[in-house]
């Protein structure tokens, strides 16, 4: 019994922090928040966050993480993925773009000097399969395409999917390609690879 209350303890002292974390990073941004203001706001010793998560960064991109997850479960859920796929993609890269310039802590994606120092810490933590944007269930989407004969079955769904998530990442690279060639670049690159992926199968 004992045990048990501590464990309980001990999730609730989590969920604390990340919750007073949450609203900090939301109403101050990733940059102007620190762990001690996070700690003072679970009510917590500073030196106790650290018995929770390992960094600043590895919080956040929790945090992160499950917000992404739940922007791509409601895309999902809103989107008829039954209609032909440019139609489909088209829509669902309109809706995630909207849901992340809405949600102050997705919006950091777009911060991409700070972004990137975040990404790269956590993945120094956690290992880069611990960073994945795109979701799991999407691909089953992919699957059901090649099944239907709507998308070439001579390219794994995986390829498919990481063709899907160069274009959505392309985004974080409007300096350097030119800001005034967006949105419309994404929308032309989306309509190249669809057409390739709807193609015929091609002898190597």
């Amino acid at each position: 019994m004992a045990a048990a209350q501590g464990r309980a303890r001990t999730g609730d002292k989590k969920n604390t922090i990340y919750a007073c974390a949450k609203f900090l990073f939301e109403v101050k941004g990733f940059k102007d928040t620190n762990v001690p203001e996070i700690a003072q706001s679970a009510g917590i010793a500073t030196g106790t966050f650290y018995l929770y998560y390992s960094s600043k960064e590895n919080l956040f991109m929790d945090i992160f993480m499950d917000e992404n997850v739940k922007l791509k479960q409601s895309i999902l859920a809103a989107v008829d993925t039954t209609r032909e796929p440019l139609t489909v993609i088209q829509e669902i890269m309109q809706l995630n773009n909207q849901g992340i310039l809405s949600n102050p802590i997705l919006r950091e994606w777009y911060n991409k000097d700070v972004f990137n120092k975040i990404e790269a810490k956590y993945r120094e933590e956690n290992g880069l399969e611990k960073v994945n944007f795109m979701y799991d269930a999407f691909i089953d989407v992919v699957k059901k395409w090649q099944a239907d004969g709507k998308m070439r079955s001579d390219i794994e769904s995986e390829m498919i999917m990481a063709l899907f998530g160069a274009i959505i990442v392309i985004d974080q690279h409007k300096d350097e390609i030119g800001i005034s060639f967006f949105p419309e670049i994404q929308q032309l690159l989306t309509g190249f690879v669809l057409e390739g992926l709807q193609g015929k199968s091609k002898e190597l």
